[in-house]
């Protein structure tokens, strides 16, 4: 075992200080995803600064009727909040498809937006990864990847991101809070994941020594509906082969707000702002919501064994749209 150093921080100055201090830091939080990738060797900390009893964990009303969710606000909480299972009800429906009931309890808000991807040769330190090692290579692309990516990849890298609550938070378009050496700024749920391009080892934007301070979610569109749907290949505790967060409002059989976010098929959750284009001010109907998923999808390039992702996230979608049209708006 690699030996490191355990700092706990009073409060978000002292934690970004006590990065800054010290090389070869993290930031420790819940853990559930850091510890694991600690044991199997894919990182080896210097230090590590516990985040977790920073004063960032509650939920709070913001001025604009919207809410700012605190980094350190455990997952299984933030689904039970009562303003997020009215207002958000996608967000709520993410968060307890991932993982598993102790886990929620132990993720946070911050880590589950910086857990790493769950390739299996980024998780094996026996195969190259240029995730893990720049430059070692990418072994799934002629390898085993029928869960990862068919849209957004690289040659460098075709990882998918692992979050549920990311995909229900960039269709509500949130933002992520930061707090650095240099000051605070935000950074929409959207941009905050990167595409792998030729760096996949970088997974953010944070810059080095950042912290995760909140999410901001705006108030929800007048009249709107959400849901998140993930297909998975058993009931519980697995990631998203394919899932779909929508959130959409109809108003006289046209569609006035369309927001569609798919997760399982790229480095990030994976914003159709081409379908979004598509649906937006068009009729509700079945044949419209085909059209902009299929138009959005014609971007895939799938991979030898993971074509089938392409039909199944159009199936999903399409069936997730169609649901959110209320009864009275169906054409």
């Amino acid at each position: 075992m690699k030996p490191f150093a355990y700092v706990r921080a009073t409060s978000p100055e002292e934690a970004v200080e006590a990065y800054a201090a010290r090389p070869g830091a993290q930031y420790l939080a819940g853990g559930t995803n850091l510890v694991d990738l600690m044991k199997l060797g894919v990182t080896a900390p210097d230090v590590l600064v516990d985040v977790r009893r920073l004063p960032l964990d509650t939920v709070d009303d913001t001025p604009g009727g919207g809410l700012l969710i605190g980094a350190t606000v455990r997952n299984s909480d933030l689904a039970a909040h009562r303003a997020v299972r009215s207002r958000y009800p996608a967000l709520s429906q993410a968060l307890l498809a991932g993982a598993s009931g102790q886990l929620r309890n132990a993720a946070t808000t911050g880590g589950n937006l910086l857990q790493r991807t769950r390739c299996t040769y980024f998780q094996d330190v026996s195969k190259p990864c240029n995730k893990r090692v720049p430059g070692t290579g990418c072994p799934a692309r002629e390898g085993v990847h029928r869960d990862l990516a068919i849209i957004g990849h690289s040659e460098h890298c075709v990882a998918t991101n692992p979050s549920d609550m990311a995909v229900a938070l960039a269709a509500f378009d949130a933002s992520v809070r930061l707090r650095g050496t240099g000051g605070e700024r935000a950074v929409p749920v959207t941009d905050f994941h990167r595409l792998p391009g030729d760096r996949p080892d970088r997974d953010t934007v944070i810059e080095d020594g950042e912290l995760i301070t909140g999410v901001e979610l705006p108030s929800p569109p007048a009249g709107a509906r959400s849901v998140y749907r993930k297909v998975r290949d058993r009931a519980s505790y697995a990631f998203a082969l394919v899932s779909v967060a929508a959130v959409l409002a109809v108003e006289d059989g046209r569609i006035r707000h369309a927001a569609l976010v798919f997760g399982g098929l790229a480095h990030r959750p994976w914003r159709a702002w081409t379908a979004e284009e598509r649906l937006l001010g068009a009729q509700a109907t079945a044949a419209a919501f085909e059209h902009a998923v299929e138009a959005e999808l014609d971007a895939a390039e799938p991979l030898r064994d993971n074509a089938f992702k392409v039909r199944l996230a159009g199936d999903v979608a399409i069936d997730v749209l169609s649901g959110l049209v209320p009864s009275q708006e169906a054409s």
